[in-house]
């Protein structure tokens, strides 16, 4: 049984006195509580990633004598040590609390940033990326259990879409902070290297604030009283996905390798993510061969920012009024293909058109958190969970991977394989979310078929041990998918 279901047993209070209209209350103070400190995680960890991008024009490569494709192996190495950390990661959210696991990460990879500063070869670049990767690999699924462990299904995804938004913030604020680093001069410091001591800094306070002051579970929140904290347990059981169980059940590994729901889901990730890997690692490089200079090229590439935070916040309200997660899927893919056609299809004196390319692009990046958040509501069992959030962490990357890669030294400086790949995969995308749409109706006709056949009861003993007994999605039959 999940330890939820132990603390609402031992509580003196049952949680009555904290329903009705004081639930809205008590998800504002939850949200006051895990939300600012998920967003501020979330934001470093893309800018931490991302500070490459704005590096590569304020004379890194130069400065490293970086040659042929080693700025991109940098860039990608990144990403293959994020994809083998998801491994163990899987693992070890299944025993250590996710709260402070993110912790720990937080501070090491805001270490790892400062040393960037260091590096002297590409050897160095390559060490401090690959460490950097290790340990941001953590941030995901960490956000994606916490975050299930406290809202209900219909309040996870304007959830998932505020500190996500994380990513939009880190882009507009990394055009600023390149911008101003650039007109750092000093003779035995560059810019790019004060740049990564100053944010590697501040991302080891956030790991230390984050320690401290955001919880293991709600059972451990000491800004709750009891009767809250219970209230809290007893409306997050309505999601039948369960809180903590530091037991790992390799039947429940076994079932999420048979399971179909997630290849699909892995697919629509590693597709949009390849997206995700062009402009990350790229955007700032692509605007600048457009003709500006390198702090133009870093201040154009803050509108990216305000789409993606526009998209995620208008996609996660959407998704938490009248679920649809698939149509969201398939509908941003529309404007990213759209972008990939203007990337690569005008012609580079068309400055106006090729930057709205790039901005237009960037609405796939909310797909990421919509499919986080469809594993969080629909993939029940906490082994499974926990695997299944870590396997997409990992697509996530397989697509970064892929997509760093298209950019060849041959390719330069109009890239078009690149922006072509953009635009491919948009629409495979689309395609597998409307896959897993269909997929899922079938499955819960045939969980109603199941139900009716059982004809099963409804008192309270036997839904204490549906909601609570660290039941998968396919063994739960009350269990129903949403899509």
């Amino acid at each position: 049984m999940d330890s939820a279901l132990a603390y609402i047993q031992n509580a003196g209070s049952n949680g009555d006195e904290a329903t009705g209209a004081s639930d809205k209350s008590l998800l504002r103070k939850i949200d006051w509580r895990i939300v600012p400190i998920m967003f501020a995680c979330y934001t470093m960890q893309f800018v931490d990633k991302v500070l490459i991008n704005y590096a590569a024009v304020m004379g890194l490569p130069k400065d490293l004598k970086l040659v042929g494709n080693q700025f991109t192996w940098a860039a990608t190495s990144f990403f293959i040590a994020y994809l083998v950390a998801e491994i163990p990661t899987g693992y070890f959210l299944q025993r250590v609390p996710a709260a402070k696991y993110l912790a720990i990460n937080v501070a090491l990879w805001g270490v790892a940033t400062g040393c960037t500063a260091a590096c002297k070869s590409f050897t160095g670049l390559l060490v401090a990326r690959i460490f950097l990767g290790i340990f941001e690999a953590a941030i995901a699924p960490c956000l994606t259990i916490i975050t299930s462990m406290w809202y209900t299904k219909k309040e996870q995804p304007a959830r998932f879409g505020f500190w996500y938004c994380g990513l939009g913030l880190g882009q507009i604020v990394g055009g600023i902070i390149s911008y101003g680093f650039q007109h750092v001069k000093n003779a035995s410091l560059e810019g790019w290297r004060v740049m990564f001591i100053v944010l590697g800094l501040v991302t080891v306070l956030i790991g230390v604030w984050t320690f401290f002051c955001l919880p293991d579970t709600p059972m451990s929140a000491n800004f709750l009283e009891e009767r809250e904290i219970v209230r809290v347990l007893e409306r997050v059981s309505e999601n039948q996905t369960g809180v903590e169980n530091k037991k790992f059940k390799m039947s429940q590994a076994v079932e999420l390798a048979k399971d179909p729901q997630i290849y699909l889901m892995l697919m629509i990730t590693v597709l949009c993510s390849v997206s995700s890997g062009v402009i990350t690692t790229y955007s700032a490089t692509l605007i600048k061969n457009f003709g500006y200079t390198s702090p133009i090229a870093a201040l154009l590439n803050m509108p990216s920012g305000i789409i993606s935070i526009g998209v995620t916040i208008l996609s996660g309200i959407a998704v938490g009024m009248s679920s649809n997660r698939w149509l969201w899927i398939a509908g941003l893919a529309v404007p990213g293909a759209l972008g990939g056609a203007l990337m690569s299809f005008l012609p580079n004196s068309n400055k106006g058109g090729l930057l709205a390319g790039i901005y237009l692009v960037n609405s796939i990046v909310a797909v990421l958190i919509i499919v986080f958040n469809w594993a969080a509501s629909n993939i029940a069992g906490h082994t499974k969970r926990s695997i299944a959030t870590s396997l997409i962490a990992g697509a996530f990357s397989i697509g970064n991977i892929i997509g760093p890669q298209t950019f060849q030294a041959k390719d330069a400086p109009n890239f078009y394989p690149a922006k072509i790949a953009v635009l491919v995969t948009q629409a495979g995308a689309a395609l597998f979310a409307v896959l897993l749409r269909f997929y899922y109706s079938y499955q819960n006709s045939l969980k109603e078929k199941c139900s009716q056949e059982l004809n099963e009861q409804t008192d309270d003993t036997v839904s204490e041990e549906f909601k609570w007994g660290n039941m998968t999605d396919r063994e739960n039959t009350r269990f129903r998918y949403v899509y």
